[in-house]
């Protein structure tokens, strides 16, 4: 994987990037939401204020902005957010793949994936200890409420996923709201190709696909968009 770091294609553009964050830990279930481009964190119960979802008449999704035309989540929002925090062997396999903090290189995404390997497979290890050590503790249940609303908040491994869910005094669901990486990340796909095309169009079609499909794809979305996802058309 390291030979390939070098070949992946030199295109940036200016992102805020968002993740979750807490102080003292490279975090995935818990905390605030952490932008790039703000040093405040942001609780996660206001994160429609955050996504700010809108529609767009070319795409039947929803898209996202925040602080810019669109933001990006994933594993290198993560690493711009939380690099420092990382465990000293995943800072030095994102040393070796020429990765730092403040890049905005969406196809180092994939990059940041194989850094973040590196983290949770040595956090695991550390959990597993931890387990084998001290033992299970018994813990008591959580008392259940049939009704009230609630937010949940989780970092994916494509990205941060917001939701929110209310219910009344027989239990039903009557509101629900579930915002998802990959439909976070439209906008921010749409804004790169806007970028990346006109710098690219005197190279040869298949070039010119191949690298357009390479950026869908560096954003890790779900399998029904990563499959059916681009028909490029030269005109």
């Amino acid at each position: 994987v390291l030979s390939l770091a070098d070949k992946l294609p030199d295109f940036s553009r200016p992102t805020e990037y968002i993740a979750l964050a807490k102080k003292g830990t490279y975090t995935f279930y818990h905390g605030d939401i952490a932008s790039t481009d703000i040093k405040e964190l942001t609780d996660i119960h206001k994160f429609e204020s955050v996504a700010n979802e809108y529609v767009t008449p070319q795409s039947t999704a929803k898209w996202c902005r925040w602080h810019r035309d669109s933001y990006a989540v994933g594993a290198l929002a993560r690493f711009n957010n939380n690099g420092d925090l990382l465990l000293p062997e995943a800072r030095e396999a994102a040393a070796q793949f020429g990765l730092k903090p403040g890049n905005s290189n969406p196809y180092m995404n994939n990059v940041a994936q194989v850094v973040e390997l590196v983290q949770v497979i040595l956090h695991s290890i550390m959990l597993v200890d931890e387990v084998l050590s001290s033992g299970i503790k018994p813990e008591t249940p959580v008392a259940m409420t049939r009704s009230g609303e609630g937010v949940g908040c989780v970092e994916a491994p494509r990205g941060i996923l917001f939701h929110r869910y209310a219910f009344n005094e027989k239990g039903e669901c009557t509101k629900a709201n579930i915002c998802i990486p990959t439909g976070q990340n439209h906008a921010n796909i749409q804004k790169d190709f806007e970028a990346l095309v006109p710098a690219i169009i005197n190279r040869p079609q298949e070039e010119i696909r191949l690298l357009l499909e390479m950026l869908v794809r560096s954003y890790d979305p779900c399998i029904s968009c990563s499959t059916h996802f681009l028909n490029v058309v030269f005109v």
